[in-house]
């Protein structure tokens, strides 16, 4: 898109020349086609594909929760599989 401000034309867009590998334009070309689209739209979403960044710099989730001690000793062992379920059939 152009916008013209007095005399001076300013483009929004930019054109390059790239020197790529036959094998790879082929590709390139053979994937937009593929997928319905140019050979401009294609090259645009991988080159943002591959500048967004990495997980590898996104830093990892970590959960944080917090500790709470009890006063009184537990009720149940936890252990058990089987106390522990009839401890929680009869709090409900």
């Amino acid at each position: 898109m152009d916008h013209i401000y007095g005399s001076l034309i300013w483009s929004t867009h930019m054109k390059t020349t790239l020197d790529l590998d036959d094998d790879l334009l082929l590709e390139a070309k053979r994937r937009a086609s593929l997928a319905n689209s140019t050979l401009k739209t294609f090259v645009e979403e991988a080159l943002r594909a591959r500048l967004l960044p990495s997980r590898e710099t996104v830093k990892p989730f970590k959960l944080s929760l917090p500790v709470v001690e009890g006063t009184a000793p537990p009720t149940v062992d936890i252990a058990d599989r089987r106390l522990l379920h009839d401890f929680m059939s009869e709090s409900s």
